[in-house]
């Protein structure tokens, strides 16, 4: 059986991936940025080149 090392950022508009050691975790669920566990609230993206999750 293959552990996953990486898993999609829960943010439904983010495309990043994400370690599940280096996640936010927020409600059992895995985010790349604290950005994207708190819903973009003042339309900050997550940081990641080529990700448009905040617009």
């Amino acid at each position: 059986m293959t552990t996953a090392t990486q898993t999609k950022c829960a943010c439904p508009s983010c495309v990043c991936a994400v370690s599940p050691s280096e996640a936010i975790e927020k409600d059992g669920k895995s985010y790349c940025s604290t950005a994207c566990a708190d819903g973009h609230p003042n339309g900050q993206g997550c940081g990641h080149a080529g990700c448009d999750c905040h617009k």
